[in-house]
């Protein structure tokens, strides 16, 4: 069975590490893993009083979510915690009341920096705005990454070998959770 992956990533920049780093896991992903981009750009800052007629950005985002078997949240840590476009996005996904987007999504959530903690501090502040959401969490392995740029092709070939290995793992390791999320939620794939 092949799950499409909804891909998040916490960074604009077009120039993003957890951009390179999103490559990476697409090319190392395994052949049950489909995964596709969900733009954060486009959103504009939550504000409630847009919910009673959603702006389009945001009714694709939510199409994006919910055509989704899983998510894939890749994100830089922005002064110790959740990046503003990552948290404005989450905030869109879960609203109006009662139309949260991200409820019952196996999520796995990964991402680099330059520093020797990678994006620990963040994806702490992260786990319980997704726990609120109802997302499922990937909890082990954990993946902080710290960045190199001559371990991360453009393209996103990973040149060092255990780096290469852990994602692997990582990645499939997700795809065994997604699969037992699917198979054990009311309404599962297949049924």
């Amino acid at each position: 069975m092949t799950y499409r992956i909804g891909l998040i990533i916490g960074s604009l920049s077009s120039h993003s590490i957890n951009r390179r780093l999103s490559l990476a896991l697409r090319k190392l992903a395994p052949e049950e893993l489909e995964i596709f981009e969900i733009g954060i750009g486009d959103l504009p800052l939550f504000n409630a009083d847009l919910e009673g007629d959603l702006p389009a950005a945001v009714v694709a985002f939510k199409h994006g979510i919910e055509s989704a078997d899983g998510l894939l949240i890749v994100s830089p840590e922005y002064n110790r915690s959740i990046p503003g476009p990552l948290k404005n996005a989450l905030d869109w996904g879960s609203r109006p009341w009662g139309k949260n987007s991200f409820k019952r999504k196996p999520t796995a959530v990964i991402g680099a920096s330059p520093g020797g903690i990678g994006t620990a501090v963040m994806q702490s502040s992260l786990r319980p705005v997704l726990a609120f959401l109802d997302a499922p969490q990937l909890t082990a392995p954990e993946a902080y990454i710290t960045y190199s740029a001559d371990v991360y092709g453009e393209d996103g070939t990973v040149s060092n070998e255990s780096t290469r290995e852990f994602l692997t793992h990582y990645l499939s390791e997700f795809a065994a959770f997604v699969t037992r999320v699917h198979a054990n939620a009311p309404g599962h794939i297949g049924e």
